[in-house]
């Protein structure tokens, strides 16, 4: 039996991360499982914990009010130092690019610990956009023994920088492995079901937005630009699950606040928000596990970011790339609720992301490579 260690403190890593957990789980002859979550987030990685039934078994409470990258990194090095130390596993498994993944894997490769890293070989090369995961999956590149990347680009990424062929394998998303969990054909649950009330014939636009660089001009931009297109149509109606961060809450509410076709709801649990992304029409974000869940659920996504470390979803058609200008973001809105050749050229586009058996292929490497 091999020991794993699996850390994680944010809701895109648990949703990512929890479908990895209960494959893992499935053999616990070959693995003992270890879930140590940082607590990077609080309330929105509780929900995901409890919808995938995932108990951790250590839980470092580092989130505090006010919060810097600071604070989360040195937080991280020293609780979770003994722990590593105490239960000296064979390999420590991070996700992707925030604080806690980038910490972590620091904290491994101190202890001389292996390090798996899913999600592996993201890019934009802008090592302030986005910020700071672009610096984090970088680093975390540099200790990983196993990258699991999700797609050939994310793989070539890899090879181009150095890294060994024989510790990169391509295995796809496990966010797609995630949407098998939730999204069902005949959802139902209270807030669910009222949000589609209030939606009635009407196309859903869903908007999700709290990137550090997008904050201040760059979000008021983007939120006057939907504002205009929302009230030049009648049948849109346009749900905002709105981040806990109160500099977002502020810009939102200040331009979104008085619009009775715009609902500025709290954060929805994981299985809530995965089915109303597959009942809307359209999706606009600047969030980074949309831009490969969106695909697989037939919606085109307007990208509100002036990079992005997934370009296989532009490429394949999935994703279009509008920046934070607010004649760019209005333009390429209007014409996706215009031009149906379009809307459905993107609708219809092939998802890049992968089958949603991305688990099991990386259940399956570990076993191979681990148990010999």
């Amino acid at each position: 039996m091999k020991k794993l260690f699996i850390v994680f403190g944010t809701r895109p890593e648990a949703i990512k991360m929890c479908p990895l957990i209960k494959e893992l789980q499935k053999h616990p002859q070959q693995f003992k499982v270890t879930v140590c979550v940082t607590g990077q987030h609080r309330e929105m990685l509780e929900q995901v914990l409890e919808v995938f039934d995932v108990q951790p078994d250590f839980d470092l409470g580092i989130m505090k009010q006010g919060q810097t990258l600071f604070d989360i990194t040195s937080e991280v090095l020293q609780k979770i130092k003994p722990i590593m130390k105490e239960e000296a596993p064979d390999l420590v498994l991070v996700h992707g690019d925030t604080t806690t993944t980038f910490a972590a894997a620091l904290s491994a490769y101190y202890l001389q610990i292996p390090v798996a890293h899913v999600e592996a070989g993201l890019r934009t090369y802008d090592i302030y956009s986005p910020f700071p995961e672009e610096f984090n999956r970088q680093a975390v590149s540099i200790v990983a023994a196993f990258n699991f990347a999700p797609t050939q680009m994310a793989k070539d990424n890899l090879l181009h920088e150095g890294k060994k062929k024989e510790t990169i394998y391509v295995t796809g998303n496990t966010a797609i492995d995630a949407l098998r969990y939730t999204v069902k054909k005949n959802y139902h649950s209270p807030i669910f079901d009222e949000l589609m009330t209030w939606v009635g014939t009407n196309k859903l636009i869903v908007i999700t937005a709290h990137r550090r660089e997008n904050l201040g001009t760059p979000m008021y931009h983007m939120f006057k630009a939907i504002k205009r297109i929302i009230d030049q149509h009648d049948n849109l109606r346009a749900i905002y699950p709105i981040h806990l961060n109160p500099k977002v809450q502020r810009v939102a509410k200040e331009v979104f606040g008085d619009d009775d076709r715009i609902r500025l709801i709290e954060p929805l649990e994981v299985i809530d928000f995965h089915n109303l992304l597959a009942r809307s029409y359209l999706i606009l974000t600047d969030s980074g596990g949309i831009q490969e869940e969106a695909p697989s659920l037939g919606k085109p996504v307007l990208v509100m970011r002036t990079t992005t470390e997934r370009p296989e979803g532009v490429k394949a058609g999935t994703l279009r790339l509008v920046g934070t200008s607010e004649a760019t973001i209005y333009q390429n809105f209007e014409e996706l609720l215009t031009n149906k050749q379009q809307y459905q050229a993107m609708a219809q586009a092939k998802n890049p992301y992968g089958d949603g058996h991305a688990s099991e292929k990386i259940y399956h490497i570990l076993a191979k490579k681990l148990l010999k």
